[in-house]
């Protein structure tokens, strides 16, 4: 099963957390399941998510989506996300 992971910096969780949780529709359509939440224990607006990803095509399709990048905008996220897909042996 591949994965993917997420880290990026929101300018409040507050605000940036329940736009989140709004667009899980959006996540399950890609086929993407939540798994993982953290904060960084140093800095809370420091985000990493991690995801299964049913199909990696699909999931590098959303995570390179207009529809997304609005959202994360919109929802406050600063600068660009790093994303990572990874495959366990």
């Amino acid at each position: 099963m591949a994965h993917m992971l997420i880290r990026h910096k929101v300018q409040d969780f507050g605000k940036w957390k329940p736009a989140y949780d709004a667009h899980q529709p959006a996540r399950a359509g890609a086929g993407l399941k939540d798994l993982r939440l953290w904060r960084n224990a140093d800095d809370p607006n420091d985000i990493f998510l991690l995801f299964e990803a049913a199909d990696v095509a699909k999931a590098k399709a959303f995570a390179a989506s207009a529809d997304l990048k609005e959202k994360m905008t919109s929802a406050g996220v600063i600068g660009q996300p790093e994303i990572f897909f990874l495959s366990g042996d």
